[in-house]
């Protein structure tokens, strides 16, 4: 048995939970008795490639293609399953980042695999890998199995641990796929990246704000507060639609599922659609002047009032406390 763990990277560099799938996928196939092998795909993924070597990967393929420089869904789905049935790996586990989210179902239609996505935890019994994921829009959560031959998983973003050991560099080869015009059907043509603040899905402090801002120049308050504390601004739904806030900031089931170790929630009610996108935070500080709204639910610290006088405060008190 093989175990296939797609390494994802970007502009040359690992995203972070290309190490939480690679060091999950290495406990996994330990207790399987399963062979591990890692894949990276890009421009220069050969030279990166060895880091891996630290969270559990002793043998890595590279695919270095000048044209997958920039991502494209056709290019990249086609070489990751070309390489899963070249390996002959039953098992691939994926990144649920939006890179995984987005080819994950078209390698399960190549390689006729079943789909268990957004895992939040992976245990093995008798032989069988068993996953946990929210259901109902993360009201609940479900342990599932795959009963196909070829078996793809998803794993949430800052879920899983990744903690580098000293282990020797992976050993690294490099293959190639045959790529035509026509597996660039997609493509990406070119690539903004926000300068100043971590990355939403990577972020381990997160500050959110919601309707209770009440207009998008209050937003500067969020921001202070997550500039203050090295974190991302996230916003609900509401704020997004409303045009307050870009669309790559909106946390919900229908924006972006975050992990942070600490998820602040600023005039959010708290809807089932906003939860789904947050509830699995190591802790959730909810800041809310109704003290029956549905966030202090799931909140581990509420604090009841109006964020026009909470945020300023706190902000404060984190500049005091953290010496800025």
């Amino acid at each position: 048995m093989k175990v296939l763990a797609f390494a994802e990277q970007r502009e040359g560099k690992f995203k972070k939970v290309a190490f939480e799938v690679t060091q999950a996928a290495r406990t996994v196939a330990d207790k399987l008795g399963a062979e591990l092998v890692a894949l990276v795909v890009g421009t220069s993924s050969s030279a990166i490639a060895p880091a891996l070597g630290g969270y559990g990967a002793t043998r890595v393929i590279a695919v270095d293609d000048a044209r997958l420089q920039l991502y494209s869904t056709t290019a990249y789905s086609k070489v990751i399953a070309e390489i899963a049935q070249k390996e002959q790996a039953s098992v691939l586990f994926l990144p649920a980042s939006q890179m995984g989210k987005d080819i994950a179902a078209r390698i399960a239609v190549k390689l006729d695999a079943g789909i268990a996505a957004d895992c939040t935890a992976l245990n093995v019994e008798n032989g069988n890998i068993v996953a946990t994921r929210p259901v109902f829009a993360g009201k609940a959560f479900l342990d599932v199995t795959i009963s196909s031959p070829v078996k793809i998983f998803t794993l949430r973003p800052n879920v899983f641990t990744a903690s580098a050991s000293n282990g020797a560099p992976a050993s690294v080869e490099t293959a190639a796929v045959s790529l035509s015009d026509a597996d660039f059907s997609v493509k990406s043509i070119a690539v903004k990246v926000a300068e100043g603040r971590p990355d939403l899905t990577e972020a381990s402090i997160i500050v959110s704000g919601g309707r209770g801002m009440k207009a998008p120049e209050h937003f500067n308050l969020i921001e202070q507060l997550a500039d203050t504390l090295g974190g991302a601004v996230g916003a609900s739904r509401a704020v997004v639609d409303a045009g307050w806030r870009p669309h790559d900031e909106q946390v919900g089931q229908t924006g972006k599922t975050v992990s942070p170790s600490l998820y602040i929630a600023c005039g959010i009610s708290g809807a089932i659609q906003h939860l789904a996108g947050m509830s699995s935070s190591k802790c959730i500080v909810a800041i809310n002047k109704d003290k029956d709204a549905p966030i202090f639910q799931v909140a581990d610290y509420g604090i009841v009032g109006d964020v026009f006088d909470v945020l300023p405060k706190l902000t404060e008190t984190c500049k005091a406390a953290l010496g800025k």
